[in-house]
């Protein structure tokens, strides 16, 4: 995941997005926005969104809205990369509180990208 547009990179004060590549397999965990909604596009490759526990598949050209609060999960369940835009929007009134995880991340060691603070 690459955050492109944030308060740190840009100074935005509205919301922040950027664009997110899953390779067959991979996934992003179940988590959920207390104080944004997520706009989510899929640009190229299928896969499987989870919205509070239920699956909507996604084809290329498919765009979604994830509403404040609702749990969801990414699956690339295809067999091809899959590439995603994604805008959450508005802000958390801290980075720290924009998300929450449900699940254990596939990669808990690995940092978080950096989306609210100075530029």
């Amino acid at each position: 995941m690459r955050v492109t547009l944030s308060p740190r990179t840009v100074a935005s004060t509205s919301g922040f997005g950027g664009v997110l590549w899953l390779e067959p397999g991979e996934y992003v965990s179940e988590h959920y926005h207390p104080h944004s909604e997520e706009f989510l596009h899929l640009v190229r490759g299928s896969g499987t969104l989870y919205l509070d526990g239920e699956p909507i598949p996604l084809a290329e050209g498919d765009s979604l809205l994830v509403p404040i609060g609702a749990r969801h999960r990414l699956v690339n369940d295809g067999t091809e990369q899959a590439h995603y835009v994604f805008h959450l929007s508005p802000l958390a009134p801290r980075p720290e509180l924009g998300h929450v995880d449900t699940e254990e991340p596939p990669a808990p060691h690995e940092s978080q990208p950096a989306v609210g603070g100075p530029r």
